[in-house]
């Protein structure tokens, strides 16, 4: 299982990006999908999730300004971001909890991580 993220670049103050986050491979079900982020200097934390059922958290740092969704049928997670601050920039991560075939287990769900993309977002 693989979870490919993109659509990070730079955009000015202001502005606005889409990120995307694909899932693929052997995969049974996504259930919790989620964005986070690291800045340079700071620890990852946790931008937005959202469940299987849509039902969404968010960071207070980006309640009304970013928007989570999902397109469970291409396994597919979006991030719609509006109103970008400089505080914003740090490379955006999409992790996903997967139910796959685990050898020797079975049916399980497993935590993935994507490889991130870069968000830069300039005064």
């Amino acid at each position: 299982v693989q979870l490919q993220a993109f659509g990070g670049g730079l955009v000015q103050a202001g502005g606005s990006l889409r990120l995307s986050c694909a899932a693929s491979g052997s995969i049974l079900s996504t259930n919790r999908m989620g964005w986070y982020r690291q800045a340079p200097g700071k620890q990852r934390e946790l931008v937005a999730t959202i469940t299987v059922s849509s039902r969404t958290n968010y960071a207070d740092s980006v309640k009304g300004r970013f928007t989570i969704s999902r397109d469970n049928a291409k396994n597919t997670m979006y991030l719609q971001m509006n109103s970008l601050k400089p505080e914003d920039t740090a490379v955006y991560y999409c992790n996903a909890d997967v139910g796959t075939m685990v050898a020797g287990r079975g049916f399980d769900l497993v935590n993935y991580w994507g490889q991130g993309t870069k968000v830069t977002v300039s005064s």
